[in-house]
């Protein structure tokens, strides 16, 4: 089967491995849509590791059942969490599972920039959703990144009555301001340093979207009724953004650090200020089996615009240009990689699914 093998960036090279086999426990899955994910392109995270294949936002089509697996069958249409927990450590039955070791050690093989993967026994158990006829396997990619936003605006306990500040415009960020949005925050404001990933945030419903650029405390003032916001996320790995972070949250707000910095960053914590104005800070990664299923429904309601997010549909053959685009993040949100679907005429696949007026 062939597979697109990350050396870095630039380097994503059209490979043939061999087509995994299977244990009794697993299921073989045909990959129809794999999303790039923003931690996909962070070097300093993969190239440690590489090479290796990717891909961790896949949805398909079951292709082989082991003897053991009793619950599925083949034609099925799933989608599979890459990283699971194992359900019974003293992290995951205090709700904090993506602390668990087991589920920073599981991962279906090879991944899911190629033909087909194989699906161990644990995430078999608790990693496989079936895909409802509603939601199409491009929709489907969105349960991974999805689940990881309603976790996170689960811990901070976003309320109808609060306002929200989003420091970064990808598509995490943008996952945070249709969330908020559909949670029925007062206000939802949204920064980037990108201005068509902004014009794309004021399309999905942000009050507001500031160029990062700007004195941002100052701009918050004048669009939050002379206010800081009650809850910042930070959802971009800018050193500076978790610096402004800092800068524009209300007395008794929440900061969340929804993203992470290179390793060795620190970023200074004004801790007497914030303990007098009862100031919090929070993080949140990944997600739980049960974040994903509530995923998986809120994606079935079509009451949310995930079709908008999709810049770009790609071949396998195409994964390296899909990293490029999702490195450069300029006119670009989310990268689907379609590996049963070449040739691509590509004047046609890579066009905004939000044009300018």
């Amino acid at each position: 089967m062939r597979v697109a093998m990350y050396y870095n960036n630039h380097d994503v090279r059209l490979e043939e491995m061999p087509k995994p086999k299977i244990g009794p426990q697993e299921l073989l899955v045909k990959v129809i849509a794999s999303g790039i994910c923003g931690s996909d392109v962070l070097e300093w995270y993969r190239l440690k590791k590489a090479p290796l294949v990717l891909g961790h936002e896949i949805t398909g089509e079951i292709a082989e059942v082991g003897e053991a697996v009793k619950d599925y069958k083949t034609g099925q249409r799933v989608f599979v969490a890459h990283h699971v927990p194992c359900n019974k450590c003293r992290y995951c039955l205090d709700g904090n599972h993506t602390v668990c070791e087991t589920l920073h050690t599981t991962n279906y093989f090879p991944g899911g920039f190629s033909e087909y993967i194989r699906v161990p026994a644990i995430n078999v158990e608790s990693g496989v959703i079936i895909l409802p006829d509603g939601i199409s396997f491009e929709e489907g990619t969105f349960i991974e990144p999805l689940a990881c936003v309603l976790r996170a605006q689960r811990m901070i306990g976003l309320k109808p009555s609060q306002s929200v500040i989003i420091l970064g415009a990808g598509v995490s960020g943008l996952l945070h301001l249709m969330l908020a949005r559909a949670l029925g925050a007062a206000k939802v404001i949204i920064t980037d340093i990108n201005e068509y990933r902004l014009r794309v945030a004021k399309e999905l419903g942000a009050d507001a979207a500031i160029n990062a650029k700007e004195e941002l405390p100052s701009c918050l003032l004048q669009e939050n009724d002379s206010r800081l916001a009650d809850q910042v996320i930070v959802s971009t790995g800018a050193p500076s953004a978790f610096a402004q972070g800092l800068a524009c949250v209300d007395a008794a707000g929440t900061i969340l650090f929804f993203a992470a910095t290179q390793p060795g960053v620190a970023v200074p914590i004004p801790v007497n200020d914030f303990w007098r104005k009862s100031i919090k800070i929070m993080h949140s990664y990944g997600s739980s089996p049960q974040d994903a299923l509530r995923a998986a429904e809120l994606i079935g309601k079509k009451t949310l615009p995930f079709q908008k997010l999709i810049t770009h549909r790609l071949g396998l053959a195409q994964a390296g240009l899909g990293f490029k685009l999702v490195a450069q993040a300029q006119e670009c949100i989310k990268v689907i990689i379609e590996p049963h679907k070449e040739p691509i005429n590509l004047s046609s696949h890579i066009k905004p699914s939000i044009k300018k007026e």
